[in-house]
């Protein structure tokens, strides 16, 4: 019944997804009410919320768009589920921005595939990824998706592997003018977060920890399901998936290496998991199963979201 509603994409299902991302931020945000006494807190929070469902969009966009899902709602669905997993990221404006903005960046370079505009594309993306570093410094992790973009679409122009290095400088140079106007220590900012921090052991409680096993049990279900299926799909869209598959990756070294770590980083893991989820729950299958799946992951998602309040 569950995936009989979500299989075809109608304004009800994105209704319905936004009304739970509203009602579940909503039931976060009550556990403490002080921030309504502060103008800036109120626009922080929602500066988060609209962020969060800007990249529940791009992240449907970019999955539907290239053809790397059918014309369903499962993406925006499963992009919801992965996020509730994380409740405290309703807190961490600085994460979910840098999140939309590799989103962003995503979004141009699977799109490299058509070879319209490539050269716009890749220092766009460039240009997203190093002001998503901005906001979570080891996003910078993310250039190396660029390089790999390069290589499976337009490596022959050598002027494409150049771009990188030009955005990262339109980027550096923008920094530093906010820094002398706005008398901003950059030097400071960037020791403060440009370092490294490998230990996993910031859990406060039981929850957070059952959370962050049942969403690696997940991942790893739905990853292994992409990488076995990999060669079943289209040749054409083959390197984006691979892009995908290289974009979660890269969220788990981010998740890894940074200093400041919680299951919230694992934030960078979500998009791409969300269409390798989706990838599995429209493969050819007996129903009843595609039900139970789905079932599960939506009891996981809500007991990982209810028990961490």
């Amino acid at each position: 019944m569950i995936t009989s509603v979500f299989k075809k994409s109608t304004p009800l299902n994105f209704s319905l997804v936004v009304i739970l991302i509203l009602v579940f931020f909503s039931v976060y945000q009550i556990q403490d009410v002080s921030w309504v006494n502060s103008s800036i807190l109120i626009v922080e929070k929602v500066g988060i919320l609209l962020a969060t469902l800007f990249s529940v969009f791009v992240t449907n966009f970019i999955s539907k768009k290239n053809g790397l899902s059918k014309d369903s709602s499962f993406g925006i669905l499963f992009y919801f589920l992965f996020f509730s997993f994380f409740p405290s990221l309703w807190d961490n404006l600085n994460l979910i921005l840098a999140n939309f903005f590799v989103l962003l960046a995503l979004r141009r370079l699977i799109s490299l595939h058509s070879l319209k505009a490539s050269k716009e594309k890749i220092f766009d993306a460039s240009l997203w990824i190093f002001i998503a570093a901005l906001f979570h410094f080891w996003c910078i992790l993310y250039i190396v998706l660029v390089f790999i973009a390069i290589i499976f679409h337009v490596a022959r122009d050598y002027r494409n592997w150049f771009l990188p290095f030009i955005a990262f400088f339109t980027t550096a140079t923008l920094f530093l003018l906010f820094a002398i106007v706005f008398d901003f220590e950059a030097l400071d900012y960037l020791k403060n977060n440009a370092y490294t921090y490998f230990e996993i052991d910031y859990f406060n409680d039981v929850y957070q920890n059952i959370a962050f096993s049942i969403y690696a049990t997940i991942a790893l279900f739905f990853l292994v399901s992409m990488l076995a299926t990999l060669h079943t799909k289209p040749v054409l869209t083959q390197a984006s998936y691979k892009e995908i598959i290289a974009s979660f990756f890269i969220g788990i070294a981010v998740f890894i290496i940074s200093p400041f770590k919680s299951n919230d980083v694992l934030l960078f893991t979500i998009a791409p998991l969300a269409i390798m989820a989706t990838n599995h729950i429209e493969l050819p299958q007996i129903k009843l199963k595609q039900e139970l799946v789905l079932g599960v992951f939506i009891l996981c998602s809500f007991f990982a979201f209810f028990s961490q309040l």
